[in-house]
C-alpha cells in the first residue's frame, strides 16, 4: 500500500461546526489570542484560560465527525493513511482513522503542570484546584504560542515516509506545521483542499490544487487517486 500522509488544519473541522482557530482580527472567541493560548496568559489569568478552554470542550462534545473526517478513513481501504492535524479536536478519532498524530495537543486530555508527559483524558470542566497526582494543578494539554511541539519530530519522520502528501483545510502559515511540506520527497505528488488555497503552483512539483471545502474536496480527491 502507499503511504499517504494527510495534514489538516482547521478547515476540516469547521463543516462540523467547530470554530477556525482566529478571526481576521486576531481574536478568538473574542479573546486576544495571547491571552488564552500562551504560557504568559496562563500564568497571568489561568481561571480565565482554564474557563476559555471548558467551553471549547463543551462544543466538541456536540459536534460529530463531518464527511471530510470519513472520507479520509474511507481510503484506509486503499492506501496506508497517516494523519497529521493541527486540530485539537478528536474528531479524526471518532470517524475511525486509525493513524492521528496532534501537533497543537488535545482538547479532550489535560496534563500535569510539573510533568508534560503526564497526561490524562479529560471531558468535563477543568478547575483550579483539580490536582495530578504529584499535586500539581492540571493544565490543557494544549501546545501555547512559545513552547515546543513535542510531536513535530514524528511529524517530521512520517512526512519524510510519505508517497503522497495532502494537505487540508489549512493556510500553511502557521509554523512548524507549515514547514513539514519541505520533507516530502521531490515529485512527490501534493494535493491541496481548501475553498481560498494559499499556496502557488510555482513553489511545489507535481501540486494538484482542489479549491473546495473538505467535503466535498475530499470526494474529489478520492475520484482523483482511483484514476
Amino acid at each position: 500500500m502507499k503511504r499517504l500522509v494527510v495534514l489538516t488544519g482547521a478547515g476540516i473541522s469547521a463543516e462540523s461546526g467547530i470554530q477556525t482557530f482566529r478571526d481576521a482580527d486576531g481574536l478568538w472567541e473574542g479573546h486576544n489570542v495571547m491571552d488564552v493560548a500562551s504560557p504568559e496568559g496562563y500564568a497571568a489569568n489561568p481561571e480565565l484560560v482554564l474557563n476559555f478552554y471548558n467551553e471549547r470542550r463543551k462544543q466538541l462534545l456536540e459536534v460529530t465527525p463531518n464527511k471530510g473526517h470519513e472520507n479520509l478513513v474511507a481510503l484506509e481501504k486503499d492506501f496506508n493513511v497517516e494523519i497529521i492535524t493541527q486540530n485539537v479536536d478528536d474528531l479524526h478519532e471518532r470517524a475511525g482513522s486509525k493513524k492521528v498524530t496532534h501537533l497543537h495537543g488535545e482538547l479532550l486530555k489535560v496534563r500535569s503542570s510539573v510533568d508534560e508527559n503526564m497526561v490524562i483524558g479529560w471531558k468535563k470542566d477543568l478547575v483550579l484546584g483539580d490536582l495530578c497526582p504529584n499535586k500539581s494543578q492540571l493544565r490543557p494539554h494544549i501546545v501555547w504560542f512559545g513552547e515546543m511541539v513535542p510531536m513535530l519530530d514524528k511529524a517530521i519522520e512520517i512526512t519524510k515516509k510519505a508517497d503522497i502528501l495532502v494537505i487540508i483545510g489549512t493556510s500553511m502559515q502557521v509554523y512548524p506545521a507549515a514547514g513539514l511540506v519541505d520533507y516530502v520527497k521531490s515529485n512527490t505528488p501534493i494535493y491541496f483542499v481548501d475553498p481560498k488555497p494559499a499556496v502557488s503552483k510555482g513553489r511545489f512539483n507535481n501540486l494538484t490544487i482542489i479549491d473546495e471545502v473538505a467535503s466535498v474536496g475530499t470526494e474529489k480527491l478520492m475520484e482523483l487517486l482511483k484514476g
